[in-house]
């Protein structure tokens, strides 16, 4: 009897060593996933551009493709890359996010560049372009997949900058579940933000009450306004995260007095409030000028990017 009682003792301890390994995780991955929100939001900006000029009916099954791409890219390509990267070649890791800052700060000073100097973008997949409706799904489905892979790459090197120094099975654990629960937040959100008008305008026709019918019209008028909305906050997020990591780059790498300076003159501006609004100004004060850091950074890249490294991409894809 006092061996069967022993054994259960055993049997409960690990159960507790379990319990708080599942809890060490979900922790984890909830503080790593938050350091990627701006990342995140720009997925979640990025994708439904990939959707216009579907039939209603495709929307949804060109989302799950998308989605279970996505979740490849993560799963399959990027996690393993991440965990060969954290025990075997940390030093890589910095440069890396630094690399991939300098990317986001790059396509968000491309948008505003776009936006201030509009001009005729040969690359852009053209919605009358000829062919079966089944293989042209595939390609923008493809399409919206390798720019998933870019995101997801500094989403998950992001994340796994943030995880404490741990065994490999709880690394691999929490990224995993960071890269499920970013995926389903970023698509699943797409797919509401991509139905929305669709269910507005049921319930404007069908609705037997007039405040529905009127909320259906609300829903629709209103959903072009919020993907405005949407593409400006993630281009805003691309350039506050890609030029923050940047900067946290640089300090790692010896040189800090940007980073120090920006500190210094976001604890200034801090205090130029009441005390209860101390904290959130000086976090705005610090991202705002992140975000202009990362604006400057991403100008001085795109001459770069086109008409050095766009070519030469060209070049080598060509010859294979």
């Amino acid at each position: 009897m006092s061996g069967l009682l022993a054994l259960m003792d055993d049997v409960a301890a690990i159960a507790k060593v379990a319990a708080a390994s599942v809890d060490d995780v979900a922790a984890q991955a909830l503080k790593a996933g938050s350091k990627a929100a701006g990342a995140l939001i720009d997925d979640a900006a990025v994708t439904p551009k990939y959707l216009h000029g579907f039939a209603a009916s495709r929307e949804l099954p060109v989302i799950w493709k998308i989605t279970k791409g996505s979740l490849k890219n993560k799963l399959l390509f990027l996690l393993p890359i991440g965990l060969l990267l954290v025990n075997f070649a940390p030093w890589l890791i910095s440069p890396l996010l630094m690399l991939g800052g300098s990317y986001l700060c790059f396509e968000g000073a491309e948008k505003i560049y776009h936006l201030l100097a509009p001009h005729d973008d040969t690359h852009v997949f053209k919605e009358d372009e000829p062919g079966d409706p089944a293989h042209l799904e595939e390609k923008k489905a493809a399409g919206a997949i390798k720019t998933d892979f870019i995101l997801s790459a500094e989403i998950m090197t992001i994340a796994l900058a943030e995880i404490p120094d741990s065994n490999i099975w709880m690394e691999a654990a929490t990224l995993a579940l960071v890269a499920v629960g970013i995926t389903v937040a970023v698509y699943g959100s797409v797919a509401l933000i991509v139905k929305a008008d669709d269910v507005g305008l049921y319930m404007a026709r069908n609705s037997y009450f007039s405040v529905t019918r009127n909320l259906g019209r609300g829903l629709v008028r209103m959903m072009p306004g919020f993907l405005k909305l949407l593409m400006i906050v993630g281009t805003a997020a691309m350039l506050w995260v890609g030029g923050s990591i940047v900067i946290h780059g640089m300090e790692q790498m010896g040189y800090g007095w940007l980073g120090h300076h920006i500190h210094d003159y976001a604890a200034a501006v801090g205090h130029m409030v009441p005390e209860a609004w101390l904290g959130i100004t000086e976090w705005f004060a610090k991202a705002t000028m992140d975000g202009v850091f990362g604006l400057a950074l991403g100008f001085v890249l795109i001459p770069v990017a086109t008409k050095v490294i766009g070519p030469m991409v060209s070049l080598v894809s060509g010859r294979l």
